[in-house]
């Protein structure tokens, strides 16, 4: 889109009509800087009287139209401008005045065929271009905004629709732009658009990106979508229940129409059609999926009911139907009808009827039958003839595939769950520094279960780490890569990754599985897990700080002991797989007793209510009081839920904990050989203050020996620090060199080298930890609880 430059102006002005704000756009406008307007009243900039625009604002919370305009130099400005009304958490209002200006060409047009398609489109569309300031939108759009395309036209989302939203919205504008990839935006960019919208990149002949495509929905839109069955034949499929449904839906389309009673009885295990039945001589065992008659509807008299059990002698028409595959014909008069409908439990529903003409269909579906449907007609009506057969034949194969699609995903849900939860904790590990508790909502959509996943991991120095994330896409595929990436962030934090570094080694992961899946299927849309997104958070007992850094991922709350409840400001980062963007992890201190809410972002997606006001309910429901971490899970569940979740949700609640002064102490020790027997005095001393006497020798050793290839290898200053919780003992030694101690097996008549492997077999774990300046080596071992 040839275009010439174009900048953004913008004012601020408060209720009382004095400029608050001044753009350099505004400046380079009308020519004044900052400090010559910022105090003064708006008004002295009309080239009109001031009243008039007063009027028209009263009672408005957005206008715009064209407004005259003195420059700096005396001459006139007619400039067309958006205002929006704001006011902030505080209460606070002001007005955010905005106007694009450029010396712009027309934007091109499309060929008819193609501006009409845009234009009269059903969805709202809006194009930006590189500088992702809108060049088009489409009359719903203008509609669902209430915005005329000229008044939009060169300004930026959070420009046209100022909020949060529209900067996560324009953040996702940019991230499209530069990796040439769609984007999903779930937020709601205004009340007449829906809760989600798809970005685009729009690409030339050669490749390169031009511009980007916003897609969204009306509210309508959305809530018909949700209803919309799936299948031509309007069988639905995606739940337990659709195959019994599948079948009823046949029974809905053939009677009265093609006959006046009908009856679908299924196979358990479907079976192939090109099966021997000699390999079947017995009874045929069915389960009734459908019963259906007019006028009366069916009652007691027709025998059988859905989901109970039909077992089919051999020569009965069922079993021919199933064994011969393919449809018969029968006069209920013939003594092999008129037999079986007498005795038979399963065929009393003929016998209630006075059906005269019965005509069996079997169901089948890609290879398999599943079953058979049997038609019914009383003798008012002629027999079934090959026009009523060809019309049999074309329902049952319609609803043979909605059951076959139906079990299809039946099946298929089963084991996705079944590996979902194999890989998911299963308890949660001991640990002295959070009380937590966690929920885990399968979809209970047609999509099937999703790659959600939680984790809690014990880390040294009675840390833990706390993980949520996202994987995009539902089935096996999404489950197993959600495995595969809980397993690298295990391995990751194992080696103690700084979190921010921790993520880029994910982001990298993400990308060689993308590699590796794309080479085997260029057409997956979701390759190797992109888009996927992860919060990793590290908390301190000792400290009482928390690391945080998120992949894209919803940011965390927090709920302090004096109940205020708050988003913890971490910067979102990019989503996994997109490469060579940086983290960024923050610090935050939490006095004890703090909560922590860690979630996936389907908690927001399963209810029709706007974003505000999800937030604000999961806000009331944190700080509610409760007995329990598990009451507050419920409480919030309870709050945000209306109905089953259409995406999966992870929720995490952790409630911090502190290990005081009393169960850790530290020693600076001096960089000299000397000092190694006071830091086994100081240990001593200490051990037998805790009660855990019984340690003493074996502590130190390990202290003996930690100290010394301190002293010897690394760099002052140098730290001991024994931490006691539990009955859990951990001995730490620090030092500021960053090289890493290995473990070695020492020959015969070396005189060092034993040192690490003693400690490895004194303590349970052992390992080394980098700072950002320097190295932690600890060791951690049980001991029995403190006497005193």
């Amino acid at each position: 889109m040839e275009r010439q430059s174009t900048y953004t102006a913008t004012a601020t002005i408060d209720e009382q009509g004095i400029l608050t704000a001044w753009s350099e756009g505004a400046q380079r406008l009308l020519g004044y800087d900052s400090p010559a307007v910022v105090g003064r009243p708006a008004s002295a900039l009309l080239a009109a009287d001031g009243s008039a625009a007063r009027r028209i604002l009263a009672g408005r919370d957005r206008w715009n139209g064209t407004v005259p305009l003195r420059h700096r130099d005396g001459h006139l400005l007619e400039l067309g401008v958006l205002a929006h009304r704001r006011t902030s958490a505080t209460g606070v209002t002001d007005w955010l005045v905005v106007s694009a200006v450029t010396a712009r060409v027309q934007p091109p047009r499309g060929e008819p065929l193609e501006e009409w398609t845009f234009l009269q489109s059903p969805f709202p569309l809006a194009i930006f271009d590189a500088e992702l300031r809108l060049v088009r939108a489409n009359r719903r759009m203008e509609h669902a905004l209430a915005l005329p395309e000229a008044a939009m036209r060169g300004l930026r989302l959070p420009h046209i629709v100022p909020g949060p939203a529209s900067e996560e919205a324009d953040r996702s504008l940019r991230l499209a732009l530069e990796s040439g990839r769609p984007q999903e935006v779930r937020a709601r960019l205004g009340a007449e658009l829906g809760r989600s919208a798809v970005l685009t990149p729009l690409k030339d002949a050669d490749g390169r990106v031009r511009a980007v495509c916003l897609s969204t929905q009306t509210p309508a839109q959305e809530s018909a979508a949700r209803q919309r069955p799936s299948a031509d034949s309007g069988t639905r499929v995606g739940t337990v229940a659709d195959q019994a449904r599948a079948a009823q839906e046949l029974g809905e389309v053939t009677v009265p129409r093609l006959a006046d009673v009908m009856a679908v009885d299924l196979l358990d295990s479907p079976r192939a059609t090109d099966e021997e039945p000699a390999q079947r001589p017995g009874p045929v065992v069915l389960r009734r999926a459908a019963l259906r008659a007019v006028p009366d509807g069916v009652g007691p008299a027709y025998g059988s009911g859905v989901g109970e059990a039909v077992v089919c002698p051999p020569d009965s028409p069922p079993a021919r139907c199933l064994t011969a595959g393919r449809p018969l014909l029968y006069d209920t008069a013939d003594p092999l009808v008129a037999e079986w409908a007498a005795v038979d439990p399963g065929a009393a529903w003929l016998r209630a009827s006075g059906a005269r003409s019965l005509l069996a269909v079997p169901l089948l579906a890609q290879g398999s039958t599943l079953g058979v449907a049997l038609f019914g007609r009383s003798p008012g009506r002629e027999p079934f003839g090959p026009e009523d057969l060809r019309l049999a034949q074309e329902f049952t194969e319609k609803a043979a595939t909605g059951i076959r699609q139906a079990r299809s995903y039946v099946r298929s849900r089963t084991t996705t769950m079944a590996l979902q939860q194999s890989l998911l904790p299963h308890t949660l590990p001991d640990q002295a520094a959070l009380e937590i508790a966690t929920r885990y909502l399968p979809a209970a959509t047609r999509a099937g279960v999703g790659g959600d996943w939680f984790d809690v991991i014990p880390l040294s120095g009675a840390r833990v780490a706390l993980v949520v994330g996202d994987v995009v896409g539902h089935g096996i595929r999404a489950s197993a890569t959600m495995g595969r990436l809980r397993t690298a962030v295990r391995t990751l934090a194992d080696v103690d990754l700084p979190a921010d570094e921790l993520l880029t080694h994910l982001d990298d992961l993400v990308l060689r599985l993308a590699a590796d899946e794309g080479s085997t299927d260029p057409t997956a849309e979701t390759a190797g897990g992109i888009g996927t997104t992860c919060l990793y958070a590290v908390y301190d007992p000792v400290s009482r700080r928390c690391t945080l850094a998120r992949a894209g991922h919803p940011p965390p709350a927090v709920v302090t002991p004096d109940g205020t409840v708050r988003f913890l400001d971490v910067p979102a980062g990019p989503p996994l797989g997109l490469g060579g963007l940086p983290f960024e992890a923050i610090e935050a201190e939490l006095p004890e007793g703090s909560m922590l809410a860690l979630y996936t972002d389907g908690l927001f997606e399963a209810r029709d209510h706007d974003i505000d006001e999800a937030l604000d309910k999961m806000f009331a429901a944190l700080g509610r009081p409760a007995r329990s971490l598990d009451a507050v899970c419920d409480h919030v569940l309870t709050e945000l839920l209306t109905h089953r979740p259409d995406d999966d949700i992870a929720l995490l609640i952790a409630r911090t904990r502190v290990l005081h002064e009393d169960r850790v102490v530290a020693w600076e020790l001096p960089s000299d050989p000397e000092d190694v027997a006071q830091a086994r005095h100081l240990t001593c001393a200490q051990l037998s203050a805790w009660g855990l006497d019984e340690v003493s020798f074996t502590t130190e050793l390990m202290v003996s020996e930690l100290v010394t290839n301190a002293i010897r290898y690394g760099r002052p200053p140098i730290q001991l620090r024994l931490i006691h919780h539990d009955s859990t003992l951990i001995c730490e030694v620090y030092d500021s060199s960053g090289t890493t101690p290995h473990m070695r097996r020492a020959r015969i008549f070396d005189e060092g080298g034993r040192g690490l492997l003693l400690v490895a077999q004194l303590a349970e774990r052992w390992g080394t930890r980098h700072d950002r300046v320097g190295k932690t080596v600890w060791a951690e071992q049980s001991v029995s609880e403190a006497v005193g």
